[in-house]
């Protein structure tokens, strides 16, 4: 306890602060501003004691040049990132998708029988498996191969999305007949099903390694839901254009209700829902003139 009491005074200055920004910023593209001072230097500080340094300055040596530097970037990425989600998120983005996206992908992925969603940022879960649960109540993707991938960079998220155990809150927008359908309850909580767990596949990402991104294959849909207003407008730019290419012609990507590609990238055609705005790549001119679905 003393160890930790004598760090706790540490101040994070304000050159300190820019060398960390800048580093977070060029190595995973998070956006941190002026704002982000003190909480950066609350949530890190207790690192500071644990690796027996003395200022923000050492720590920043630490992260670039000690050999552990790739064990303590997890630890920083947990503390500075935010994993807070729960099921059916967003429900009226959920019903556009269900009700009028679905459709119109299907009718596109028809030659192949094959649907894959990307679920980017997806934490712990949650958003992949509601969307497997939305694909598995679409009666015309019977027989269909149908898979739902979920990313995030932090591994912890990863590990509790792979395990599919939820508390009694992260049900709080779920339809009670959807639960009931799609989880056992235990003892330690609701479990996914292995109908829906079937389905889904997880792995840890950062969202600006393109080689990573390349193994997933191509996507039909890709839902990044507030996740894009944590990185800074470079980092923005490279990962949609990540998005346009691992997406199908006529696939659809779908941001959070206060996230916009409005100065950011012009690759997609803006389509009008009754309860939302969805972004979707243009068919290529060959396929928009046939119709011909795409293979």
């Amino acid at each position: 306890m003393a160890r930790f009491s004598m760090r706790d005074d540490i101040p994070l200055k304000p050159e300190e602060y820019r060398l960390l920004r800048d580093l977070f910023s060029s190595r995973i593209g998070l956006h941190l501003g002026p704002e982000s001072r003190f909480a950066m230097e609350r949530r890190l500080r207790e690192r500071l004691a644990i690796l027996k340094l003395t200022t923000f300055a050492e720590y920043y040596q630490y992260l670039r040049f000690n050999p552990a530097a790739p064990a303590e970037w997890e630890e920083a990425i947990e503390l500075l990132t935010t994993n807070e989600t729960y099921f059916f998120r967003e429900d009226y983005q959920l019903r556009s998708f269900k009700n009028e996206v679905l459709p119109l992908l299907i009718a596109n992925a028809k030659g192949r029988r094959r649907l894959s969603v990307w679920s980017a940022g997806c934490a712990t879960g949650e958003e992949v498996y509601t969307i497997a649960i939305l694909l598995l109540e679409t009666s015309a993707l019977a027989g269909w191969e149908v898979r739902v991938y979920g990313s995030d960079i932090s591994r912890r998220c990863i590990a509790a999305a792979r395990r599919g155990v939820y508390g009694q809150g992260a049900f709080r927008a779920m339809p009670e007949e959807y639960r009931r359908r799609h989880f056992v309850e235990k003892s330690e909580g609701f479990y996914v099903t292995e109908r829906v767990r079937a389905l889904c596949h997880f792995g840890q990402m950062n969202l600006l390694d393109d080689d990573k991104a390349r193994l997933l294959g191509r996507a039909d849909a890709v839902f990044c839901r507030n996740v894009m207003i944590y990185f800074d407008s470079y980092s923005r730019k490279r990962i949609i254009d990540i998005f346009v290419e691992r997406l199908y012609p006529g696939g659809v990507l779908l941001l959070g209700h206060s996230e916009s590609l409005l100065n950011v990238s012009t690759a997609f055609e803006l389509l009008h829902l009754k309860e939302d705005l969805v972004y979707k790549k243009p068919l290529g001119p060959a396929l928009r003139d046939s119709g011909k679905p795409q293979s």
